[in-house]
């Protein structure tokens, strides 16, 4: 497929900006922790702003998006605006001026970008790929944010440790530019622009698919209690558990490898057992070895990064898998008209529930301790995978590519 010039831009950007947000996710919440002394509710806080916007714009923009018809267009605006955004952390930060307030405000005008950028995203996809290859396709984007798990983290801790948080997040924004100059240089042929449906379309087609349905309830529920447990994550690792950010940029550069195992076996598992049973098996490989951080035991650093470096391996390798197959069998279901309306009503209650497990992670680790938080957290991420047994997604196969 990377013989294909138009898809190996579009999988270029894909990269590039990948691996600079793989380096800001530790950078940023980094940079409340470390320069702003930031605490559990606080934390909280932050991650809600990160995810807000889906739930406050997700829907209208992918109604926007499939009526305006140009998907690369907006993509670009938003990797430009990402860029701006997040370049003003260092400059406030060289400045002497950064504040809590600003790291708000980035964070929440970030996060609208990615929404436009993500409901135009998956048709781009479906414009420049057959049907036949979407799991190759996927496979190769996200054997790429398997590189960036390996390597942006571990750098994003690295340039903390070296240069400080601010500025480190100063990678992303140039990322971005990056991004933007590859999308720039492509001109797939998109689906024409649809006027005749408002924002509603979406949710309909939603309600009436049993599969997407049924994934869109499991995998709201899972990832209401991953952001719970992503907000408090590095508050606990490096405060509760003592680790440094260089250790802690290793740690999760860990997930990369079980990403990069996953992204390489999920087309032999798709075709072997079906991408639904995979899909559905996938979530409980993804939520059950988030157990392992709390039961590490503060003081022991040797068995603390063995049992952290083994739950983000098999939790990378599972939110690895359940990515591919899921975007796959949604290329194949939901038809090209529809697919920016379709992402941006299931973005608008999958990431839409984010906030929300953010706010509580923050309130209960403050009630609770961060580590009874963490629990509730692990317990209620496996209780939304078992949502999806009953339902008919684990017995979708492909039709093409399985057969």
């Amino acid at each position: 497929m990377l013989r294909d010039q138009v898809f190996r831009r579009y999988w270029g950007a894909s990269t590039v900006s990948m691996f600079g947000d793989q380096v800001s996710s530790v950078a940023v919440p980094l940079t409340a922790v470390l320069v702003l002394h930031a605490v559990s509710y606080q934390m909280g806080v932050l991650t809600a702003l990160e995810w807000l916007p889906s739930l406050l714009f997700a829907l209208h923009a992918g109604a926007w998006v499939d009526r305006r018809g140009k998907r690369r267009s907006a993509m670009i605006l938003a990797d430009l605006g990402r860029a701006v955004a997040f370049a003003t952390i260092p400059l406030c930060y060289k400045l002497h001026v950064l504040t809590f307030a600003q790291m708000c405000i980035v964070t929440f005008a970030a996060g609208a970008l990615s929404v436009l950028f993500t409901v135009s995203d998956g048709t781009l996809f479906m414009s420049i790929v057959q049907p036949d290859k979407y799991v190759d396709g996927q496979s190769l984007l996200y054997g790429s944010r398997a590189l960036s798990l390996l390597g942006g983290p571990s750098v994003g801790g690295l340039l903390v440790q070296a240069l400080t948080a601010p500025v480190a997040v100063l990678v992303d924004a140039l990322s971005f530019l990056g991004s933007a100059a590859q999308l720039g240089s492509i001109r797939p042929v998109e689906p024409p622009a649809d006027k005749q449906d408002g924002v509603t379309a979406g949710m309909r087609f939603i309600a009436g698919s049993p599969i997407v349905r049924a994934s869109l309830t499991g995998v709201a529920v899972v990832n209401f209690f991953n952001v719970m447990f992503q907000a408090l994550f590095m508050l606990y690792a490096v405060r509760m558990l003592g680790l440094t950010p260089g250790l802690l940029g290793g740690v999760l550069g860990a997930a990369s490898v079980g990403g990069i195992l996953g992204s390489v076996l999920c087309k032999r598992l798709t075709s072997r057992h079906g991408a639904g049973l995979v899909y559905v098996a996938s979530c409980f490989v993804f939520t059950l070895p988030r157990a392992l951080v709390p039961l590490a035991p503060p003081g022991h650093r040797t068995l603390i990064l063995l049992m952290l470096f083994t739950s983000c391996f098999w939790s990378g390798f599972g939110v690895m898998v359940l990515d591919i197959s899921s975007a796959a069998i949604f290329g194949v279901l939901i038809p090209g008209v529809l697919r920016s309306r379709v992402a941006g009503a299931f973005q608008a209650i999958n990431y839409g529930t984010r906030p929300a497990g953010a706010l509580l992670g923050g309130m209960l680790g403050e009630m609770l301790g961060v580590r009874h938080t963490l629990w509730i957290a692990v317990i209620g991420g496996v209780a939304g995978s078992l949502l999806l047994l009953p339902s008919p997604l684990s017995g979708f196969r492909m039709p093409a590519s399985e057969t």
